[in-house]
């Protein structure tokens, strides 16, 4: 008699199936979530350098170029084409000599024009003024005139009064006489007070009429002094740059044409990094270099115009006491003090930092692993950086750039 088989379990063989798999896959899964990410790198392709306690020095390095203390743009005051060229770059000139003429006939015309005018207007007020006085003259001769009638009409009057109280002269007479008398003698005071009235007005007409020739002449005089300025003068004495006027060249009024270097010293000009100038203030001190020689320095002035991520500071030789071997144009290495000198944890500044921001490093431990450490950084100067927490002496700390992998959180290193 046959035995009958039973049929396996389809099921426990589907779960087998499918099941050894799945725990494969999230096994998988989970050694992947808990491995750290890192790559392997060979030690010639980063930068390893050790932190270190030593003396911290606040200051900033920066290139600096020697230019004249003091500097005055030659501008054109009259514009025109350059007629005539007197002078050459590089040359010494002196106050006042002669650099170059130009042309400009509307301008010369109309200089010409106003001039007329002028000289007119002035022809006509000394006429007023001419006038005025012969009228002045006029009316004192009347007036001589009246006061000697008066005189003869009061003397005449005094004399036939005598005579009438002795009867020599007749009452018809007499009144005749006296009548005359008050006549001259009111009419004189009326004429000599109008006259005095007359004459203020007239005297404050010619206090004008002086006062505007007066202002006139100071017009012409300026206006045959301002024809002069066809002709640019040196404003100062001094070395002459960056003067290449051409014949025929046209400059507009006001246009610079040259510089000219006043000899009376030196200082030193540099573009700084936007980064400082919050940091820099006048008055800092500072040392310069000149054929190995130090010298102190201290910032001047600073122009607080950012252009390209630099601006503009100055600086002069404290108590200008300047070398005698200095040069117009040379560069020299210049440093200021923010701070004086202090005891801090330092590292070597490298590209890392703009890789993280210096908020974290990547630190090598004794196996050659290197693994991110936050960290805290303070100050920094052209060679270090100041680390205030997160660090140690003795770490290492890769310097180099982590654009490459800052995603990663552990790095091993190939001393081979």
């Amino acid at each position: 008699m046959d035995k009958q088989l039973k049929p396996k379990n389809k099921s426990s063989k589907k779960m087998l199936i499918y099941g050894i798999p799945a725990v494969v896959l999230v096994g998988i899964l989970l050694m992947n979530l808990t491995r750290k990410k890192q790559v392997n790198l060979d030690r010639n392709e980063v930068s390893i350098r050790a932190v270190s306690q030593g003396e911290f020095e606040d200051v900033i390095l920066f290139n600096s170029t020697v230019e004249p203390k003091t500097s005055v743009l030659v501008n054109v005051i009259q514009g025109g084409s350059v007629a005539e060229v007197f002078v050459e770059s590089g040359q010494m000139v002196k106050k006042g000599a002669p650099m170059l003429k130009v042309y400009n006939p509307s301008a010369e015309l109309n200089y010409l024009t106003q001039e007329t005018a002028i000289v007119e207007q002035i022809n006509n007020l000394r006429n007023i003024r001419v006038n005025i006085t012969n009228q002045q003259l006029n009316l004192d001769q009347q007036l001589l005139q009246i006061d000697n009638d008066y005189k003869n009409a009061e003397r005449q009057f005094q004399l036939d009064s005598k005579l009438y109280k002795k009867g020599v002269v007749a009452k018809n007479d007499y009144e005749k006489s006296n009548q005359e008398f008050i006549y001259q003698k009111e009419r004189n005071g009326v004429i000599k007070q109008s006259v005095s009235e007359g004459k203020k007005s007239r005297n404050v007409q010619l206090q004008r009429i002086n006062s505007s020739i007066t202002n006139m002449q100071k017009s012409l005089d300026l206006l045959r002094k301002n024809k002069e300025n066809f002709t640019v003068k040196a404003p100062v004495s001094g070395l002459l740059s960056s003067f290449n006027p051409v014949l025929g060249q046209n400059y507009n009024q006001g246009e610079s044409v040259g510089k000219i270097a006043v000899m009376d010293g030196y200082k030193l000009v540099a573009k700084v990094d936007e980064y400082y100038i919050a940091k820099l203030e006048e008055g800092i001190k500072g040392k310069v270099a000149v054929e190995n020689t130090p010298h102190d320095i201290e910032l001047h002035k600073i122009y607080p115009e950012v252009v390209n991520g630099r601006f503009t500071v100055e600086l002069r030789f404290k108590n200008d006491s300047m070398p005698a071997n200095l040069k117009r144009g040379m560069s020299l290495k210049s440093k200021v003090f923010l701070s004086s000198n202090s005891k801090a944890l330092l590292i070597t500044k490298g590209p890392f930092y703009q890789s993280t921001n210096g908020k974290w490093v990547f630190v090598v431990n004794a196996d050659n692993k290197a693994v991110k450490r936050t960290i805290k950084i303070g100050r920094e100067n052209p060679f270090y950086y100041e680390v205030l927490s997160g660090l140690e002496e003795g770490d290492r700390v890769i310097t180099s750039s982590y654009d490459d992998f800052k995603d990663m959180e552990q790095l091993n290193i190939n001393e081979k």
